[in-house]
Formats: C-alpha cells, structure tokens, sequence
C-alpha cells in the first residue's frame, strides 16, 4: 500500500518556489482512516496486513474501533441482536471467538457423518462429547448456532451431508435450550403461569427451527383483541374493557358487561375470521401448535380454548379451562363470589364457534354422563399435559416413518419434563429407543428410574435391560458394512445405481437410488404381503432402497422402476444422510455411500450422460446449429 503521495511545487507568498511536500496516508485523521477501512472489499485478512505495516495503522485498527466493529458486523449480521447499539466491545477479540468456533462446528458436523452413517443417528448421544469440548472453551452458545445456520444457508444444492447433520444439532440444541425454559416455567407459582407461554413452549419444543417466540404470538393476539374492542366501542362506547391496556389485568365485574365481551369476541374471531374447528383433519398435529393455529385459524378443542380464554382475560372476563373428557372446554362462572357448584357455570367451547352450553348439555356433547369431577377447573400443568398428550397419541398412530417417530420423541420428553416419574411414558420411551437402536446408555438410566419407581414392573425392565447390554456391546464390536461392487458375476443384472433419479411405473412416485440388493431380501412374510410373486421375475429380480418424495423409504422391485424423464430434486429428510450434491440430473452420494457403493458413481455419469446429454446445455445439438457452426465442424472433421 502507498503510504505517501509527491505534493506539487508550489509559489510561496515571496514569489519563491518551495521544496516539493510528501503527504502520508498517516497524516490522514482518524476518521476518515476508519472510514477506509471500512470500505466493504476490505476483508478481515486485508484488516490484518494493513495494522502491521506501522504503528499509525496498528492504532486506527485497534479492536475496540469501528474497523473490527464493522468487519465482525459485516461477516456475522445475525449476532448483532446480542448487542447494545453503540456497545463498547473488543470486537477483534469477538471476531477471534466466533471465527473459532466456526472452525470447532465444522468439524464437529463433519465427523459426525462417518461416525454414525452406519446407524440411525440420534443427536443428544453424538454430541456428547464433541460439544463438552466446545463448552470447555467457554464460548458462547449463541455463536454455535449462528455457525449452524451459515451452514444451513449456504447453497441450496451443495453441502447436503453437512446440512443434514447441521440442523440435527440445531434442532438438538434449540430443543435443548427450550428444555431449560420450559422448567424455569414449571417452578413459577401456579397462579403466575399464562397457558399460552406454556403452549408456546410446546410449540417451540416441536418446531424448533422455525422463527416462534412468546412475543410474536401475544402481538398476534393484540391485534385480535383490539378488533374486539372495536366491536365493542359500536355497542357500547363507555364498556371498561375499552379502558384496559395491554398487559393489564383487569377484570370486569359485571355479568352483562361480560356477556358483551363474550359475544364481541365470538363475532370478531368466528364470523369476521372465520376461525372454525378443524373437523376434517382432526389428527393433524399442527391442530395443536399455537403459531400454526393462528396462521391457519383453525384446531383442535383445547388450542382454541387456550386462544379464547387469553383473548377473554386481555378484555376483563375470567374463563377457566375445565378438562372435560374428549372434549376440552371453558368455564364461566355465573355467580358474583364463585361457586363450586357446576350449575353455576356457562360452559364455552371454543371448538364449537363458542357455543354456551349448560352442564347437562356438555354430556349429550359426548354421549355419556360424567361425574362433577370432570367439570372442576385445573391448572395450567394439566393444560399442558392434555395438550402433550394429544401430540403423544397422534404420534403413537403414525405410520412409523421418521416424522412420527420424530413427534413420539419430542412429546415424550415434553411430557416426562412436565411429569418426570411416570412410569407408563419412561417405559415408553425406553421401548421407542430400544425399537430404533438409538442410545442405548440412557435407555438404561431410564430403566434404572423405572425400577426405583415401580419395583412390579421389573418383568419389562428386565428384558430391556438384557436386550440393551447385548446392544451396548455388538457395538464396541461394530460389524463392517457389506461393498458391493457392480462387476462382481452376481451383480451384472442391477442395471440401475445410487443417486439415480427414478419414477415407479405403478404407483407414480418419484424417488432417488440410495442402495441395492442383487435379489429381494426381505422376509417371506413381507414378500407375501406385499404381493411381490405377482411380480413378472418375483423376488429374484434386483430390489432398491429410495427415498421418496413424499417423506418414505420404500423397497421397489426393477421393472417397477425407470428413469425420470425429467429429473428433479426429491424433498426426503433423509437425502443429506446419503448425497453431497444435487447436480440437476442426479444426486452425487457423498463419501460413506461411495464406500459402500464404489463403482456406482461411474456408472452413474455415464447413465446420465446416455439419458439426458441432449437435455444439457452445450450438448452440442447439430440440428439447430448455425450454418457457420456446421461449416467449422465440417471443416474440422476434415
């Protein structure tokens, strides 16, 4: 860099020519260094050569300055939210931190994949170690999770194993994170804790990676409640509601003026929102997620009634969740001092388009009587376990594919969180990571509390118990995966190989090659249920592993098989585990399914290239060439 610049001779005032001056960019203030500095070509590198070329330089670029401020702002726009405007910092030295850590992720990310390629991967035991290094260096988390979303949003279509293992820890940590606020919540005193942060923190449990905060919502439901207020200031221009700030707690006494509020309220969310019960997909687990609530308006009895009741309180009216049977509702006392006596209440439910039903009614809503107990109120714990519940069961009739695997595990851990010691959910959550292979030492400690619990059930817990050392030690003894290699005599009639994009010729679904098998592996029994002998070559045919676009992995026979015409990417969770790249005709396996799988890639190119070579730009399509094209290629050929 030039440090000085020739001035040109000039006249002094005695007529007499001066002596040329030298100008050094040194002599430039502060300021306007700083500003040059900070010019957006500059790289931190850039920032580093020049504070060595003087001690000037070493000064304006010292780390607290706008230089490193700027750089690290520049290079890590997201982290600046956990920073005051115009915060002192040693920003070089933030700069450092983070710039390690994103070496520590990546490696981290990296490792994982050849470590469990060979089995399902289940994040809290893979991080076990890995992140007690990181946190040995006191970084902050904050700065991992920023390093996990660069990665996430880097090219779309590049990167696909590191993605893959990157938003699992993510999830993890998030889950992690949500985890700790979710106690801190529980060991508020009962009348201070709000049923919609509860189910906020179910929501954020279940979705970690999506953008939900408590804040979000409640402004959602502050938009709601002023529309209210409109209605209400047409019917009634001096009610109290209209009075009550956001954040108040105030509450409206009168019966009359309460019913305005309730009726208000069923106007502006049933008719003029249309928010409506979701009877046609009743088993939907976005039914039960707050955001998705709002954003779809419509759910399930009990995520409604925690919506309707928060808006109710927002506007002065007390309303109690009653966890009536099937059918979650509202309560609404009647009487000036509260009573006990369930003929004292209207019950409203919020599933019904806020329908005011007396206690009689609410029986025939079911079909069946019900003692009192059903119609008390109860806290906003049991809201939360109902509302886990729900998720638990919905997850229990999934298709025991990886999504509602998925949910089992997170409502599980919600539920055992918010009731630790019951020994029904501990047994099931032992017997779910028991049926996937996934940490087995904590599914012992599992087992442990079970038994400290219920001493009877030692039957199960002994079983388990048995089945998980035996676990425990085939892997300290891990079996090496099978190669498979297309030029061996047994495998010459695979025709297709891993990272092809296929199209089942029956059932219509689009799918990518992940593995094969020269023959049918699978049990008689699933050979027979799936009618394979009706098969023109039955099970003595090649079959392969696919990834579905609908979220399945299937086992497909060849001649039910062919090449997609047209190939495109396929939206499976799972492609990452397997592919590197997705190169616009194909998926390139990434290194662990090449190990597996060596000579397929070449095979691969060379189907691709067969397939779709006049499809590709630069093919060289003679026919639409220009005369003088031609003419070079004739001559050429010459």
């Amino acid at each position: 860099m030039a440090t000085s610049v020739a001035g040109e001779e000039q006249p002094s005032l005695n007529g007499i020519i001066s002596e040329p001056q030298t100008k050094k960019l040194t002599d430039l203030p502060t300021e306007l260094l700083e500003h040059i500095l900070c010019f957006p070509v500059l790289k931190h590198v850039d920032v580093c050569n020049v504070s060595c070329c003087c001690k000037r330089l070493h000064d304006v670029c010292h780390g607290r300055g706008k230089v490193w401020g700027h750089q690290y702002k520049l290079r890590w726009p997201r982290l600046q939210r956990f920073y005051r405007q115009n915060e002192s910092c040693d920003w070089l030295r933030e700069y450092k931190t983070r710039h390690r850590v994103g070496i520590q992720i990546r490696r981290t990310v990296e490792s994982i994949s050849k470590r469990f390629f060979t089995e399902v991967p289940c994040v809290g035991q893979v991080l076990g170690d890995s992140f007690a290094e990181i946190e040995s260096l006191g970084m902050p988390e904050h700065f991992c999770e920023d390093e996990l979303l660069f990665i996430l949003n880097s090219d779309k279509r590049k990167s696909l194993t590191l993605k893959y293992y990157a938003k699992k820890i993510l999830y993890f940590l998030r889950q992690q994170n949500i985890l700790r606020s979710l106690k801190t919540f529980l060991e508020q005193p009962a009348e201070q804790q709000s049923a919609l942060e509860g189910a906020v923190l179910v929501d954020q449990y279940c979705n970690p990676l999506a953008d939900i905060t408590l804040d979000s919502i409640s402004a959602q439901l502050d938009e709601i409640t002023e529309k209210v207020k409109k209605m209400l200031r047409i019917k009634n221009p001096s009610h109290p509601s209209l009075r009550i700030a956001q954040g108040n707690c105030s509450v409206v006494e009168d019966f009359e003026l309460q019913r305005q509020v309730v009726c208000a309220l069923n106007s502006v969310l049933y008719e003029q929102l249309q928010y409506k019960g979701n009877e046609c997909d009743y088993y939907n687990p976005l039914n039960s997620y707050i955001h998705q609530v709002l954003l779809r308006r419509t759910g399930i009895p009990i995520s409604l009634s925690v919506l309707y009741m928060t808006l109710a309180r927002k506007l002065g009216v007390q309303l109690e969740p009653v966890n009536f049977p099937n059918h979650f509702l509202l309560r609404w006392c009647q009487k000036p001092r509260g009573s006990e006596d369930i003929y004292d209440f209207v019950y409203i439910d919020a599933f019904g388009k806020g329908k005011q039903l007396t206690a009689k009614e609410c029986e025939y809503l079911i079909g069946h009587q019900v003692t009192a107990d059903y119609y008390s109120a109860i806290s906003t714990t049991e809201v939360l376990l109902r509302m886990v519940g729900n998720l638990l069961n919905i997850g229990k009739r999934g298709e025991g594919n990886e999504k509602s695997y998925q949910l089992l595990r997170d409502s599980l851990d919600l539920y055992l969180t918010i009731n630790p010691d019951n020994v029904q959910y501990l047994l099931l959550q032992a017997r779910l990571y028991f049926h996937l292979g996934i940490w087995p030492e904590k599914v012992l400690d599992i087992l442990q509390h079970i038994q400290a619990l219920d001493p009877s059930q030692h039957g199960a817990v002994g079983y388990l118990v048995q089945h998980t050392l035996e676990h425990i030690q085939h892997k300290k003894h891990p079996v090496t995966p099978e190669v498979k290699r297309r030029s061996y005599p047994e495998h010459l009639e695979v025709q297709y190989s891993v990272g092809l994009i296929m199209k089942h010729k029956r059932s219509g679904y689009n799918c990518v090659i992940y593995g094969w098998d020269p023959k049918c592996t699978m049990s008689q029994e699933w050979i027979t249920t799936m009618r394979v002998h009706q098969l023109s070559n039955g099970a003595n045919q090649p079959f392969y592993n696919v990834l579905v676009q609908d979220g399945t992995c299937r086992y497909a026979a060849q001649e039910n098989l062919e090449p997609h015409s047209a190939p495109l990417e396929i939206g499976h969770p799972e492609v990452g585990r397997y592919f590197s790249e997705f190169t616009d005709t194909h998926y390139v396996a990434n290194e662990e399914l090449q190990t597996r799988y060596p000579e397929d890639m070449d095979e691969t190119l060379r189907t691709v290239q067969e397939l779709y070579h006049r499809l590709m730009p630069g093919s060289g399509n003679q026919e639409e060439a220009p005369a003088t094209d031609q003419n070079n290629h004739q001559a050429m050929s010459m």
